[in-house]
């Protein structure tokens, strides 16, 4: 297992500063924040925040209104067999003219807090050039409705929606000049809603982009080099990967070290970045399992978070890829390091792991998938990690998320963290009623206990934990399987209107805020600070 002290060892004015976050009040989700309120003691508990939306793609619609420019996901979602169920993103859940709705809801639900992503071809349709001021508009008009319901904004700078005329004019990712391009789109965020947006990341899941856009081939823009291109027309699995992540690690450098320059000190803002993580179980107690474990997620969180706080790539990627990953320079190294005011966590499962014996699959695929040398499943000798949601990677492991949170704190040093996603689906199916698909009484449960294991890890192990987003206030567009999943709080009739209808999930969570609101207060006013978190008044037995 590699440690954190072996690279580029943090300095005290980082662990000062990390330190200092540890009391600020501007970062959470449904949940969970450490804030000084009680004698200077610190209260650690439930207050009222609740994440809901996400991806422009996912829940906007309205792709060719007020001048937005096609994207990468308009042109996969409409080639045919990408997408499922062959769906497109056209419309979606079409928040772009619903969002007063929607944001009734999120007041009526009791939430001060809404993740949401802005679409960089609504600002600029072509990528670059003339700003266009509808898009700046329509995000003004969300941050002000959503700031005069109460509810705080934390806005996604990039949500996989590459401006089409970028992947047409140089391949987007695949070239450096897209740092500076977005870099300039960044900016222009910053420039004209940094002002009311607090709380920013800079990319969303960019192990997903790397991996799923140009491993597999299954996201926008659709490259890969698996089996003969029997699967895509263009792309190389082994190398494009890494130079996509390498982009998307410097554009994220170069726009933090900007906003730390220029914007931080008198927006009062921070920043971070979302990273999509697994947790993974050794399969056996076998020495060689235990490191394949460890490579898997080297190759995983370890990617991308390594270098945003060490500096470079972790040890085992560096001596498995060989040639095939780009080096950062001195000068890029500095800029990479501590280079982040928190870590956005985007975790919904647990894997098993094993080390790859025969590597059979890097072989047929030779691929970056196949470069840990792990292998990893949620099944074990035919049996599941746990109970099964509807997506085929998604089964259910509380205990993973504390894991998770004990293993960010012991080899990176405990940075702040916001759990930016976590959730469950169901599945979409005609034949489901209405009155059925409203009692989701596994997602309740799903919740309450992925929620006390991560309050454990605060208050039990100390985890530096600031925040939790549900994933998702609504149903909506899920990517590749288009609407055949539903991870919403609210269900959307896709037949009749697009209505909303509250799941069951919306009367516990409110009760849920509710209560923790008025425990905390009563803390608060008795200066008893709440010494164990209490979830007992919203278990759910089944």
């Amino acid at each position: 297992m590699e440690s954190g002290l072996g690279l580029g060892r943090r300095t005290e004015e980082m662990r000062r500063e990390w330190r200092e976050e540890a009391t600020w009040e501007g970062v959470v989700g449904v949940g969970l924040k450490v804030k000084p309120t009680v004698e200077g003691r610190e209260v650690v508990g439930v207050v009222r925040r609740e994440r809901g939306g996400g991806g422009g793609v996912e829940y906007e619609g309205a792709v060719k209104e007020d001048g937005r420019g096609p994207t990468i996901w308009d042109v996969f979602s409409h080639t045919f067999g990408k997408i499922s169920d062959f769906s497109n993103a056209d419309v979606t859940v079409d928040q772009y003219h619903r969002f007063p709705e929607d944001i009734q809801l999120m007041k009526d639900m009791g939430m001060d807090a809404y993740r949401l992503s802005i679409a960089w071809s609504r600002i600029f349709p072509n990528g670059t050039g003339e700003i266009n001021q509808a898009g700046v508009d329509y995000y003004n008009s969300v941050i002000d409705a959503l700031l005069a319901a109460g509810i705080e904004p934390y806005v996604a700078i990039y949500h996989w929606d590459l401006p089409q005329a970028l992947e047409d004019r140089y391949n987007g990712w695949l070239d450096p000049q897209i740092i500076l391009d977005f870099t300039t789109y960044a900016e222009t965020c910053f420039e004209k809603f940094g002002d009311r947006v607090k709380h920013w990341t800079t990319f969303n899941e960019p192990h997903t982009i790397s991996t799923q856009g140009y491993d597999t081939g299954l996201f926008a823009p659709g490259r890969c080099s698996i089996l003969l291109h029997l699967f895509c027309k263009a792309g190389n699995s082994a190398t494009e990967p890494y130079i996509v992540g390498h982009n998307v690690l410097l554009a994220h450098a170069t726009v933090a070290d900007i906003y730390r320059t220029k914007y931080k000190q008198k927006q009062h803002g921070s920043l971070g970045i979302s990273l999509n993580v697994i947790w993974y179980e050794p399969a056996t107690n076998s020495t060689e399992d235990i490191e394949a474990t460890q490579r898997a997620q080297d190759f995983q969180l370890g990617w991308f978070l390594d270098p945003l706080i060490f500096g470079d790539y972790p040890s085992s990627m560096i001596d498995r890829v060989g040639s095939r990953l780009p080096r950062f320079t001195k000068a890029e190294s500095a800029l990479l390091k501590g280079s982040l005011d928190f870590v956005g966590i985007n975790h919904y499962t647990t894997f098993y792991a094993w080390h790859n014996t025969t590597n059979i699959a890097g072989v047929l695929l030779n691929d970056t998938t196949s470069d840990s040398g792990a292998i990893t499943l949620p099944f074990r000798n035919l049996k599941p990690i746990g109970p099964k949601a509807n997506a085929i990677w998604l089964y259910i492991v509380p205990s993973g998320i504390r894991k998770l949170m004990n293993y960010i704190k012991q080899k990176y040093d405990n940075p702040p963290v916001i759990i930016t996603e976590n959730g469950m689906d169901d599945p979409n199916s005609p034949l489901i009623p209405l009155k059925s698909a409203l009692k989701d009484e596994k997602r309740i449960k799903y919740h309450n206990d992925y929620l006390s294991n991560l309050l454990a890890s605060i208050k039990e192990d100390g985890c530096n934990v600031k925040g939790y987003f549900v994933w998702s206030l609504l149903d909506n567009w899920e990517w590749s399987v288009g609407f055949g999943s539903r991870f919403g709080l609210y269900f959307v009739d896709y037949h009749d209107k697009l209505k909303r209808y509250p799941k069951d999930s919306v009367k516990w969570f409110k009760t849920f805020l509710a209560s923790e609101e008025e425990n905390q207060q009563r803390d608060i006013q008795t200066h008893q600070p709440q010494i164990e978190p209490q979830l007992s008044h919203v278990h759910v037995e089944l």
